[in-house]
């Protein structure tokens, strides 16, 4: 007779302990990829760019301000 896998029953159903080890191991799998996407120099040139877009926003919000006498 074959050795019985400890993680799941007679039947093929796969414990609890199994089940939520399972799914610990994607969520950090996903956490570490969202984490380590951020740190590459392509998301902090995107995030340069969006610095340098909100701070020409915010220059030309101020221009047209000035221009109608608002400041």
């Amino acid at each position: 007779m074959p050795e019985q896998d400890p993680d799941y029953s007679e039947s093929g159903v796969p414990s609890f302990d199994y089940v939520r080890d399972r799914i610990e191991g994607r969520f950090a799998t996903a956490a570490g990829a969202t984490e380590l996407a951020g740190e590459t120099p392509e998301a902090q040139s995107l995030e340069e760019q969006l610095a340098d877009r909100d701070r020409a926003v915010r220059d030309k919000l101020a221009e047209i301000r000035r221009s109608l006498g608002k400041e």
